[in-house]
């Protein structure tokens, strides 16, 4: 059903989001500065994607949300065709084969994906709640549902991507209503799943990134590096940083991924400790309000799916930075709203424009 009202539009939500942007694009223009001919191509990129992304957010929050809850089957078959097409069809790109590639655009299947199957999982456990309470049936059906696209996510290999799904399905689980016993019962499943996938299905590159985690100085030159020049940089900025355009790890190109993966240190690098500080104290307004919308909800449909997106724009903010500092092993995740990427980008923005679409209706809208 399509409003156009934005009454009850939460626009500090919406111009905190915007921000957080503004910052990466700044980060991404930074970056580019210690070129002899700078190439401000991917700037330019990021702008678009911005721009398209905006106007996909107003229409989503013109359309009614629960929409999406009527689809999820379809959503879900949706996601699966798209994540095994792309193992046959995509682009391979950091030894990871998940893009797809239009007249010089990429799509990147997983990232609608995390939408999408949260989506599908709130709606999954919405049905099936009975008493605040969730059979252990229920449970074990949700996890034969979700190993078919993790399974297709790892194949690519995108570990940090299959984890970011799996955090949202264990949120969903944990707030719909997990027993004392099937809590043990799921803690023993997911000891016995970990022990295999250590086994027999993590690549060895993911197993060196796990122990360089444990010990950076194990591999300082190979594995290691990486983490090592981050937290160089993050550790040079200081208080006031560097300047835009004169981190010698960011310009100099010690620091790889500057404008995606270790964006964060680049940041920490340029503009020191008030400059984190301040990105922090956005995502602080903007996980707070994500809050407020929890409180807002009068179903179970709406509270799962909020909580889901929250879980996936928190844990990717945790892991992206922990990863930056050397207190998480680097698992490729983008920081939200600001790493560089489009199909990121835009689909971040497609979220928020789901949860406005929700606190305007649960507000009494609609």
């Amino acid at each position: 059903m399509l409003n156009i009202s934005l009454k009850n539009f939460d626009w500090s939500f919406f111009a905190v989001t915007v921000l957080l942007i503004c910052v990466g694009l700044t980060m991404i223009y930074s970056v580019t500065l210690s070129q002899e001919v700078p190439d401000y191509s991917l700037l330019w990129k990021q702008a678009i994607f911005f721009a398209i992304g905006l106007i996909l957010l107003f229409v989503f929050t013109s359309f009614d949300y629960r929409t999406l809850g009527s689809l999820s089957w379809l959503i879900y078959f949706l996601s699966l065709f798209l994540l095994l097409a792309v193992l046959f069809f995509g682009t391979t790109i950091h030894g990871t084969r998940g893009w797809f590639n239009f007249f010089g655009l990429s799509f990147q299947p997983v990232e609608l994906a995390k939408l999408t199957m949260i989506i599908f999982l709130a709606k999954f456990f919405s049905n099936r709640m009975s008493r605040d309470r969730l059979a252990l049936k229920t449970i074990f059906s949700s996890i034969f549902l979700l190993i078919a696209p993790i399974a297709l996510i790892m194949l690519q290999p995108d570990f940090g991507s299959a984890l970011i799904i799996f955090a949202g399905w264990l949120l969903m689980v944990w707030f719909a209503g997990l027993s004392r016993k099937h809590a043990l019962i799921l803690i023993i499943l997911l000891i016995i799943i970990a022990s295999i996938s250590w086994l027999f299905v993590l690549q060895d590159y993911q197993k060196e990134r796990f122990l360089n985690f444990l010990n950076s100085n194990r591999d300082p030159l190979n594995e290691g590096y990486n983490v090592r020049q981050s937290i160089i940089a993050v550790g040079s900025g200081g208080f006031l940083g560097r300047g835009l355009g004169f981190g010698p790890q960011s310009q100099l190109r010690f620091l790889p991924e500057t404008s995606a993966d270790f964006i964060f240190a680049s940041l920490a690098e340029e503009l020191g400790f008030w400059g984190v500080l301040l990105v922090v104290g956005l995502y602080g307004i903007f996980f707070w309000r994500l809050y407020q919308a929890v409180k807002l909800a009068r179903d179970n449909f709406s509270t799962l799916l909020i909580l889901g997106i929250s879980a996936m724009f928190l844990f990717q903010f945790f892991i992206n930075i922990g990863m930056a500092v050397g207190l998480l092993p680097v698992t490729g995740l983008p920081l939200p709203f600001i790493s560089s990427g489009g199909t990121f980008l835009i689909i971040s923005l497609i979220t928020v424009g789901i949860v406005e679409s929700m606190i305007m209706r649960n507000k009494g809208v609609v």
